[in-house]
Parts: structure tokens; C-alpha cells; sequence
């Protein structure tokens, strides 16, 4: 029984030996072979985009001066117009009535004052009575030069070059000085405005960005911006910042500014809708690849390799983004290294072997 105990130990022991060796003998699986870049400093450049409406360089809301049936139209929807021409005609038939009553009045008040004139000369009469007469007089001629001047309000013209908009009322339509909507709008278009927002971490980057110690020389050396139409082609003239406002929205935290652009073959009308381009450069800033970032519950991670081969997640903050690369404000620093690609497959603390390229080839 001893005997075979024994051998059931000495059994036991080999197999366990020659486990033991086998243990020993595996291989450490080699580091993981990764792509990576060295973080340096390069200028960069951002295109912001904002929605925007744009608006004439003049829309005036036309309303005639005086009350009246309409008699003619004379333009259409659409259609470019001069100052000075003739728009719309009112009735004025019950005006050249009342003129016509009116200078009878005059004639009659001028016979008075003239009767009476040698009478207060010869002491016939006081000139009390004179004067009266005079007062009448005057009052006659300031009632038909109002009733000339209606009359003359009821030939509405343009009073500026420009495109006419809506027509809203027809031939026979009794309109006034205060009717809503107006006769109509006459847009100039030779140059448009468009306003967009900026919010305030987007304007103290401007601030910060654009060469200037005041508003009007920052506007002076603001880049030119672009506008983006609807069937998104580019506009063919390239705007300039004009206006910034001074304040900025309590209700929105925003600022709105205005860009210019001429528009000489009248393709952009006043109430349409765009985009504008807004450049943001920089200078010697942190420039990754998008895909060097991993996005890990909100936060943004990169794997950064030291000199010993090792991988250390690091928290980055994001400044702003082209479109393929990162503008980092914190996190890294000048001559780290950081992992392009797999970085799924990596580990806080796992050897690594990198090939090292540049942000080109990534």
C-alpha cells in the first residue's frame, strides 16, 4: 500500500513539473503595432456657418400721402422701376371739385380785401375790417394749396430705384396713409444685407482672432465671408462684415453682425434665405486628426504612448473642428505621441510598438 501511495506522488509530481515547464515556456504576446503622429504646432482654419435672411439695401414700404379710391396701377410684381416714376394714380374727381370750390373762395376773398383797401385809406372804415378780410383771404389760399397738394399726393412715385414687391390692393381699392399692408415695397438690390449671430464664446474668439484695438478696426480686418443659397452653389461676390452690434441679446446670448455683398446681376432678392461662411484662423495651435479622438460617455479621449512604449488614456478639450481635424485646447502638448488608428483595441497601460506618420498621410 506504501508502495503504491509512492507512486501515485512521484506521479503526480512529474505531471505537475512538466506543467510547470510548459507555463514557463509560452511566449508574451508581442505589443500591439499601432499607426501614430507626434502633436505639433500648425495654423489652422475653421468655416463657421450661420443661417441668415437677407434684406435690401433699401425696402420702403409705399403709402400714399392721401386718401382715395385706386385709379390706376401703373407696375407689376417684380418689376425694376426708377425714381421718380409714376406707380400707382388715385381718384381725385371730388378733389378737383373742392379746388375748384376752393379758388372761387380766393377770387371772392380778393374782391373783399380789394374793396375795403381804399376805404380804410379814405378813413371810410376801420381797418379792423381790413384785416379780417386779409385773414379770410389767406385762409382760402392755404385751403386750395392743401387741396393741390392732395391732389398732386394722388400721383404715387417711386421714390428710389429698387424692385417692386406684392400688390396687395386693385384698381378701385379705397387706401389711406395708415392702411396695412402698403401699397407695396420697393426693395434696392444693387447691394444686400445679411444678418446672422454670433454667441459669445464664437465672438471672443473673433475678438481674440481679428487684428484691431476697437470695433471699427476689427470690422476693417475681418475676413471676407461667403454666402451658401438655398440650391447650396456659393455665391459668386464675396461679403464683408459692415456692423456689429454693441450689445449682446439677453434673451439669445447671441451679437448679431452684418455682411454686405454686392449683387450686380440681381440673383439675390430681399427676404430670401442663405448661409453665411464665416472663416475663423488660427495661429500655432494643436492640430489631430478627428480619428485620433475617442468619444467615451462625452468624454473626448486619446491614447498618448511614452518612451517606454506604454498607452495612457488622456482627457483632450476640443477648441474647434475642421473638417478632419481637431483644433485642441487642452490635454496635449508639443511633441506627444498619440495613437491614429485601432484605437478600439487599446488599453490604459498596454505596450505599444507605433509607426510614426504625419498628419497628411492620416
Amino acid at each position: 500500500m506504501i508502495k503504491k501511495t509512492f507512486v501515485l506522488i512521484t506521479l503526480f509530481g512529474t505531471l505537475t513539473f512538466v506543467s510547470c515547464n510548459k507555463t514557463a515556456e509560452q511566449p508574451q504576446p508581442a505589443p500591439l503595432a499601432l499607426q501614430a503622429i507626434t502633436v505639433t504646432q500648425a495654423p489652422a482654419q475653421v468655416n463657421l456657418e450661420f443661417p441668415t435672411k437677407i434684406e435690401g439695401l433699401k425696402n420702403i414700404e409705399i403709402r400714399p400721402k392721401a386718401n382715395g379710391f385706386i385709379k390706376e396701377i401703373y407696375v407689376d410684381e417684380g418689376q425694376s422701376v426708377k425714381k421718380g416714376q409714376l406707380l400707382f394714380k388715385l381718384e381725385t374727381d371730388v378733389l378737383t371739385q373742392d379746388a375748384s370750390a376752393a379758388k372761387a373762395a380766393i377770387e371772392a376773398a380778393q374782391v373783399e380785401v380789394d374793396r375795403l383797401t381804399p376805404l380804410v385809406e379814405k378813413g371810410i372804415v376801420g381797418s379792423v375790417l381790413l384785416e379780417a378780410a386779409k385773414a379770410r383771404l389767406a385762409q382760402t389760399k392755404a385751403t386750395y394749396s392743401g387741396i393741390v397738394a392732395n391732389i398732386n399726393y394722388a400721383n404715387v412715385v417711386a421714390p428710389t430705384d429698387g424692385v417692386i414687391g406684392a400688390l396687395p390692393y386693385k384698381p378701385g381699392a379705397l387706401v389711406s396713409s395708415t392702411i396695412n399692408p402698403p401699397l407695396t415695397t420697393i426693395s434696392d438690390t444693387k447691394q444686400v444685407r445679411a444678418y446672422f449671430n454670433l454667441n459669445e464664446k464664437q465672438m471672443i474668439a473673433f475678438a481674440k482672432n481679428v487684428p484691431g484695438a476697437s470695433t471699427p478696426e476689427k470690422i476693417k480686418n475681418a475676413p471676407a465671408v461667403q454666402l451658401r443659397l438655398v440650391d447650396n452653389s456659393i455665391f459668386s461676390e464675396s461679403g464683408k462684415i459692415a456692423a456689429i452690434e454693441g450689445l449682446i441679446d439677453a434673451n439669445t446670448g447671441t451679437t448679431r453682425l452684418r455682411a454686405d455683398f454686392n449683387n450686380p446681376d440681381a440673383i439675390l432678392r430681399s427676404g430670401s434665405s442663405g448661409t453665411i461662411i464665416f472663416p475663423v484662423s488660427y495661429e500655432n495651435v494643436l492640430v489631430i486628426p478627428q480619428k485620433a479622438v475617442l468619444d467615451l460617455q462625452g468624454k473626448n479621449l486619446v491614447y498618448v504612448v511614452d518612451k517606454d512604449g506604454i498607452a495612457q488614456s488622456r482627457t483632450v478639450e476640443i477648441l474647434n473642428q475642421t473638417d478632419r481635424e481637431y483644433i485642441i485646447a487642452s490635454g496635449l502638448e508639443v511633441g506627444d505621441v498619440i495613437v491614429t488608428e485601432g484605437l478600439a483595441k487599446v488599453r490604459d497601460g498596454q505596450p505599444v510598438t507605433v509607426t510614426l506618420s504625419s498628419k497628411n498621410d492620416n
